[in-house]
């Protein structure tokens, strides 16, 4: 097994270590013509916000279905205890939503950017 790990770690130290050929190569792109999407960081803006709002309204799901557990259980002590530990965690659920939203806006003004209208560079 020493051997086999020693062989292992040489050979990729080596390919590691090698050093890359940059070549001069001049590449031109044309954009495809059925593209529809202009602006990738629109796109992207657009799929993280829906994220967003697909996991709060989940969570606030999971907080409505806890309490009508709570409701339902009738007094039953694991019945509670399920609808509580579902309450709990919906609120930490949503707490996490809305804290990855804030540390989203809070990054965004700290790097200056805006997550509603990224820009990348477009290789056409």
């Amino acid at each position: 097994m020493k051997k086999f790990t020693a062989l292992t770690t040489t050979f990729f130290t080596f390919i590691l270590s090698a050093a890359p050929v940059a070549a001069q190569v001049d590449i031109s792109i044309s954009k495809p013509p059925n593209l529809k999407i202009d602006n990738p960081g629109k796109l992207l803006g657009g799929v993280i916000g829906l994220i967003l709002i697909i996991s709060a309204l989940a969570a606030f799901i999971f907080l409505i279905w806890g309490g009508v557990q709570w409701i339902t259980s009738g007094g039953d002590k694991a019945g509670v205890e399920a609808a509580q530990h579902r309450i709990q965690a919906a609120l930490l659920g949503l707490f996490i939503v809305f804290a990855a939203w804030a540390i989203m806006l809070v990054a965004g003004q700290f790097l200056g950017f805006d997550l509603s209208n990224l820009k990348f560079p477009t290789p056409f």
